[in-house]
């Protein structure tokens, strides 16, 4: 995956031409998700159901 001094982490794709891919800040655990399509693509926090940033707990 990514180099250890990487902020951002890609976690999950699905797609190769057109698709999503879900990257994690590894500074606040915050996820993105990345929908792509051809030469195009847009990045938005992934939201829970009460509409807040889903975390994942980074390790130390």
């Amino acid at each position: 995956m990514a180099k250890k001094d990487e902020r951002f982490e890609k976690v999950y794709t699905q797609g190769k031409l057109e698709g999503n891919e879900i990257w994690v800040d590894k500074e606040t655990g915050v996820n993105y998700l990345y929908h792509f399509a051809g030469y195009s693509g847009g990045l938005t926090p992934l939201l829970d159901k009460d509409g807040k940033p889903v975390i994942t707990k980074i390790e130390e």
